[in-house]
């Protein structure tokens, strides 16, 4: 059930994703699927020949399309049609640099994860988004997911438990050949320290593991021992990661995220067990669920049948039997943040979804995590404090 769509859509910038962009392509697509946003403006390049090209391919007004972010923040805050939010989708790196000046100037802030590349700029992070009247959203986007939201209130009910262990990985095979000598641009940076961060698989894909099993279980990470690996030649970054957790309450865990395991394409999964039962969800089959409680046969709910919980039937679209999936849930993080953003707009209290939405505090988790995971498997894999 999507959004009241009979008002005006959300005036919508946004830095980076031009033509040969993948996560781009996947925003743009996420924040027009309930007309909730209109893209009006852009810098969708670090060069202005790709950055025109990139606006003319998008139908955006020449006019609104930027050398640089900077200029396209002074000129939209100015204007009386100017963007209300802005989408930061560049590599790691920028994400302080581009959030800064629209923070600054008033425009709410939809950035890609992880927060920043370096910890020092996720403390400069940290004050911006404080000393700015703007929301500011991290597109953790699996937690969009109408079953992860069904988990999530299910735990929280008690439905198997006190947790005990969360099990989670993320194995993907990319990587597997060394493709950021090949061109791939996708690769280059991801493998390139000086713009992805300190972190490789566990910055890119293990930040969203980790920050699953937190969102599912309402446990906060208390302390990691990591095992980080570079198997790529000559690739200096980790590629796979091996993670002991110690959450909060007690619960234990085990996180393993790879960029180079052949045969798996997006292989993201979540495993929560209680004192009385258990759930069991895998992205690449997002619309189930399966629940054990213990002493009882193995249950599957299915998106919007059946035992679909209150709290998930916002975050579904369609009839049952209709597959819903990655853009769905990368679409429900922008419908709940257009919720905010008009909530803030009308001076009402502001509602971030009942906290769904991820922000800056998942954020400075998530380059924790990195952080932690980084120094421990430097140090022989010693336990690291999260907190």
């Amino acid at each position: 059930m999507s959004s009241n769509t009979s008002v005006r859509p959300i005036r919508l910038g946004m830095v980076g994703g031009g033509n040969d962009a993948f996560i781009g392509g996947v925003h743009r697509i996420a924040a027009r699927l309930d007309n909730q946003f209109e893209l009006v403006a852009g810098a969708l390049s670090s060069s202005s020949e790709k950055a025109k090209a990139s606006a003319e391919a998008l139908g955006l007004d020449s006019t609104r399309s930027y050398a640089n972010f900077e200029a396209m923040a002074q000129a939209e805050s100015q204007r009386e049609d100017g963007i209300e939010a802005v989408s930061i989708v560049t590599p790691n790196h920028v994400h302080f640099d581009a959030a800064k000046p629209f923070l600054e100037c008033g425009i709410h802030v939809i950035c890609d994860k992880p927060l920043t590349a370096t910890m020092e700029q996720a403390a400069q992070m940290e004050k911006a988004v404080q000393s700015s009247d703007s929301l500011f959203v991290l597109t953790h986007n699996y937690t969009g997911y109408p079953m992860i939201r069904q988990a999530r209130s299910m735990i929280a009910e008690g439905a198997i438990g006190k947790v005990r262990i969360v099990q989670a990985e993320y194995p993907q095979d990319w990587l597997t050949s060394p493709l950021e000598k090949e061109g791939l641009k996708q690769a280059e940076w991801r493998t390139d320290p000086a713009r992805s961060g300190a972190g490789g698989s566990v910055g890119d894909i293990g930040t969203h593991a980790y920050n699953l099993a937190c969102f599912v279980t309402g446990l906060e990470g208390e302390a990691l021992l990591a095992d980080l690996q570079s198997f790529g030649d000559g690739r200096v970054l980790d590629d796979n990661a091996n993670v002991l957790l110690r959450f909060d309450g007690g619960a234990r865990g085990m996180l393993w995220c790879s960029q180079v395991a052949p045969g798996n394409d997006n292989g993201l999964k979540l495993r929560v067990y209680g004192d009385n039962g258990s759930f069991e969800w895998s992205q690449e089959d997002p619309n189930y669920l399966w629940c054990t409680v213990h002493g009882q046969p193995k249950q599957l709910i299915r998106r919007a049948s059946a035992g679909f919980h209150p709290s998930a039937e916002g975050s579904s679209r369609i009839p049952a039997g209709h597959p819903e999936g990655y853009l769905e849930g990368f679409a429900n993080i922008y419908k709940d943040t257009a919720d905010a953003i008009r909530a803030m707009q009308s001076g009402t209290a502001r509602d971030d979804a009942m906290g769904l939405l991820p922000g800056l505090s998942q954020g400075l988790s998530g380059m924790n995590f990195i952080d932690a995971c980084v120094r421990s498997s430097k140090d022989n894999a010693s336990w690291v404090a999260l907190k």
